[in-house]
């Protein structure tokens, strides 16, 4: 294979020049003097602008290219409050433990200089012993930490152990790698920050925040939603750069005997002789793969390859994996090991993104475009450092972002950032963090002002007795910690864990959703290079059991979402569309799996689950009327097959996962953020009916068809709002992502399925602008067999007495909820899509009519029967007893209540 023959694409940008800047007049001469004693004979342009700006009490966020020296911009304006103030204190803000110890050791030459007694810094974080944590809190003028410490030590401990004298004394908040923070991590750590303004009030200090971010589209909107404050952004960058070459390289198709093309070589195994070509060179490099699988994958075939190249055998051991798993003291020794040149290069996830000193770096290697310009940037960043020629390789991987990057790269180089999004006031997120802030002061009225919901959320919390009212304030009363009673990098607080079965080992923790889709019974789940098998999994104790696997496949789950809109907030029209954002509720069924084979991904075939997995979540979502002539011939298309399931030929999908990867490209998200989802009537099922869920919700308007895009996240996280901002431009990339696909009829790359016709999902995406007749060819034809949910039961037999004690019996054997219920149910009845259920109480039909027994009872149907999308159920009750009979039983029952 060789490696020039596979470019596609090359770019090359000449030496930048340094533009640099005298030392500002105010910087005081012993700064000066450490400057020029450390070898800085001037500034950068941008690293001068941020003092002078900076000594102006403006809040400051730099978006300079990685390696332009932003570290020193923003200390510089710190370390010349400490030296004029020696009481003043900073908190250095970092995402990880590991770049916060590598800022510490980058920062320590500066505590050498002027002696701890005049400048002091520590890392605080949960590595930190005891007796340092002491010190740092007593001593430490930069004080390191992440969002984590800050949250459950700093703040919740604001009045004890020496907080109280840095909140006090507090000049500067430092945030680096902003761009990170964005979605639920984001916007947990927006309410951190809401509630150390309260702190900060209490103590009568107003620090000034300065932040670094790399390029996004929107870096002082996303640093004003963090730190609740006015910001200026410092963009011209003084730094140098030598001279940057980028290539992108397009594995070789896999060509079949009849010649015809049956995917392409996996970007992994192209990486590998990449990889050794580069050892071979000896140049520097870091590979950055987007899963540990993957970087476990490209390190075992570049070193395999090197091993047996009998003159380069020994070469192997020059190149090493980096990523979550490994121990700190093991990250350690590989960061050495590449700073001294025993190591060759690295095979990374995004962990070595975050700028981490690893020495100087000439080649950057990209497994697969990783999904935002963002991140594009700065992993091809971490090359050049030293000034000097680089190259990037793109391995593009046959996914939508990778093929539209081959087809228009101009996209890439030219194009505006994503928007980094973050959604505060996500009312389970403000809720966390209400509770966090009542245990930290008592509420007042003044923080109506920091949490716009505290009206709605004070209520609810003297209810549960969390809060109890005292003199005009609201004072906590619930348990001791309750900043602990949540993660700042999720939102579902229910987690589920993988235990090894054999000897109870945890594997790893995961949100309920996630593990509903990993975790089933028979998932495989990879974890450190290592495969187990899922052999059950318990919603109950939430937890799934596992054991070592060494099959020659992985799994996917197979799922369907149900929505139903309960408020509409906006609405506006586009061409032959109409775009609304409003909340919806989600409910997502889990019902079997596919099984893939590794490296070719060639389908194995699909397993049912033994019982659905359900999960429900209120959140928010755009939704978009698909016009008429597209639904009706997208229905016309759909092949049925037993029970009336569809199967095949649903160009709804294609249309879908279009738009859903061209959403992705406007909102910088990753796949689990954006759930996509059609209303039950693009597959001519019945509408919902709001009849038995309350007046509030509103009906599937009419006959439209509707397309909607939803928040994955309880509540939501604004990547609903910010698509319906953004829909022209989501619709214009989407039709350009399918165009400009190189592929004939479609693939799984442009449209997710080659079953579907390329022509016809383009046609429909041109249709939400412009009418248009459909093409003459509408589908392809294809033998490949695809699932359906293989129901024991149809709903019209259950109406037989024995059917229906047959399925009850069923039921409890599975051990389904609601089994023992159903069982006490003597008939049932199925006419005009609705399920009579007969009970023997009027009292059970408002039981059974409360929103989550509903709920579930049609999953229970819908997985066991021949159930439609839109099953109702009604419910009579037979005979009652008389009045007198009721009355008897009423007062037997208040006896014994009075009686306990």
């Amino acid at each position: 294979m060789e490696i020039k023959e596979l470019v596609v694409y090359e770019k090359e940008y000449p030496e930048r020049k340094a533009v640099f800047s005298e030392f500002p007049q105010d910087m005081l001469p012993e700064l000066k003097g450490y400057l020029e004693n450390a070898g800085i004979p001037r500034l950068y342009c941008h690293q001068a602008e941020m003092f002078e700006r900076a000594q102006k009490k403006e809040n400051l966020v730099i978006t300079t290219s990685t390696a332009s020296g932003k570290t020193l911009g923003f200390l510089l304006p710190v370390l010349q409050e400490i030296l004029k103030n020696p009481l003043a204190r900073a908190i250095f803000i970092y995402p990880t433990k590991a770049l916060a110890a590598d800022q510490y050791r980058a920062i320590r030459p500066v505590v050498d200089y002027f002696g701890e007694d005049r400048v002091c810094a520590g890392v605080y974080d949960g590595d930190t012993p005891a007796s340092e944590r002491s010190r740092i809190r007593k001593n430490a003028n930069l004080i390191l930490t992440n969002p984590e410490m800050l949250n459950g030590a700093f703040l919740p401990n604001h009045n004890r152990y020496g907080f109280d004298f840095i909140f006090s004394n507090l000049k500067y908040v430092v945030i680096d790698e902003l761009h990170t923070y964005r979605g639920a991590f984001g916007s947990h750590l927006a309410n951190v920050f809401r509630r150390l303004s309260r702190i900060c009030r209490y103590y009568r200090s107003a620090p000034q925040f300065l932040c670094s971010s790399a390029t996004i589209a929107n870096p002082v909107e996303l640093a004003s939603e963090i730190c609740g404050q006015e910001f200026s952004r410092i963009s011209r960058d003084g730094s140098p750069a030598g001279a940057r070459t980028y290539r992108f390289l397009q594995p070789p198709k896999i060509k079949g005997k009849d010649g015809k093309d049956y995917g392409q070589v996996p970007s992994a195994a192209v990486a590998s002789q990449v990889i050794v070509r580069l050892v071979e060179e000896n140049r520097s490099f870091i590979a950055f793969a987007k899963s540990r699988r993957n970087v476990e994958v490209v390190l075992k075939e570049a070193s395999d390859i090197l091993e047996g190249e009998g003159c380069f055998a020994s070469l192997a051991n020059r190149i090493s994996g980096y990523r979550g798993g490994y121990t700190p003291a093991e990250r350690k020794e590989i960061e050495n090991k590449m700073i001294s040149g025993a190591l060759t290069g690295l095979i990374s996830t995004n962990a070595l993104e975050l700028g981490i000193d690893i020495g100087k770096v000439e080649t950057t290697v990209l497994v697969g475009y990783p999904g935002t310009r963002a991140s594009f940037w700065q992993q091809t960043g971490r090359a050049g450092r030293n000034g000097k020629p680089c190259c990037n390789y793109l391995i593009l991987e046959n996914l939508p972002f990778d093929q539209y990057v081959a087809v228009n790269p101009d996209w890439l180089f030219s194009g505006a950032s994503e928007n980094a999004i973050v959604d505060k006031n996500n009312l389970f997120i403000e809720l966390a963090h209400i509770r966090a802030a009542a245990a930290e002061l008592p509420l007042t009225l003044d923080d109506i002002s920091v949490f716009p919901d505290l009206g709605e959320t004070i209520p609810v919390l003297l209810k549960v007795k969390e809060l109890n009212g005292q003199n005009g304030k609201f004072a906590w009363s619930g348990s001791v910690f309750p900043a602990g009673d949540f993660s700042l990098r999720n939102i579902d607080k229910i987690r589920y864990k993988l235990i090894l079965k054999d000897n109870g080992r945890e594997i790893t923790e995961m949100d309920e959703m996630q593990a509903f889709r990993e975790l089933h019974e028979g998932a495989v789940y990879l974890h450190d290079g290592v495969q187990y098998q899922v052999t059950q999994l318990d919603p109950e104790t939430h937890t799934a059991l596992a054991a070592p696997f060494q099959g020659n496949f992985y799994t996917m789950p197979v799922s369907a979402s149900e929505i139903r809109i309960l408020h509409s907030v906006r609405e506006s029209e586009y061409k032959r569309t109409k775009i609304v954002f409003g909340d919806v509720n989600v409910n997502t069924i889990v019902t079997m799996y596919r099984k893939l084979q590794f490296h070719n991904h060639q389908s194995l075939g699909f397993e049912q689950l033994p019982a659905p997995l359900c999960k429900d979540i209120d959140t928010e979502s755009t939704w978009i009327r698909i016009p008429a002539n597209v639904a009706g011939t997208y229905r016309r298309l759909m092949q049925i097959r037993e029970n009336g399931k569809i199967i095949r030929n649903n160009h709804f999908e294609g249309l879908m996962y279009a738009l859903k990867n061209a959403a992705m490209m406007v909102t910088m998200t990753e796949q689990e953020d954006i759930g996509m989802a059609m209303s039950s009537n693009a597959a001519g099922e019945q509408e919902w009916d709001p009849q038995l869920s309350g007046e509030e919700e509103i009906p599937f308007g009419g006959m439209d068809t509707l397309l909607f895009f939803y928040d994955q996240y309880a509540g939501g996280l604004g990547y609903a709002e910010k698509i319906a901002d953004c829909m022209p431009r989501i619709i214009e990339n989407a039709i350009m992502l399918v165009g400009g696909c190189s592929c004939e009829t479609g693939c799984a790359a442009c449209i997710g399925d080659y079953r579907l016709d390329k022509g016809l999902v383009l046609w429909g995406l041109k249709n939400l602008s412009e009418e248009s007749q459909p093409p003459v060819k509408m589908y392809k034809d294809t033998k490949e067999p695809l699932p359906f949910v293989r129901s024991p039961f149809t709903l019209k037999e259950l109406e037989q007495a024995g059917k229906w004690e047959e399925f009850c019996a069923f039921l409890q054997k599975k051990g389904d909820p609601f089994a023992a219920f159903l069982s006490t149910v003597p008939m049932v009845e199925w006419k005009d899509s609705r399920l009579t259920l007969y009970t023997s109480h009027a009292f059970y039909r408002d039981w059974v009519l409360e929103e989550s027994n509903y709920r579930s009872l049609q999953n229970i149907f819908r997985f066991y029967t021949d159930a439609p999308a839109g099953l109702r159920f009604d419910i009579r009750t037979q005979e009652e007893a008389s009045p007198e009979e009721r009355m008897r039983i009423h007062e037997k029952l208040m006896r014994n209540i009075n009686k306990k």
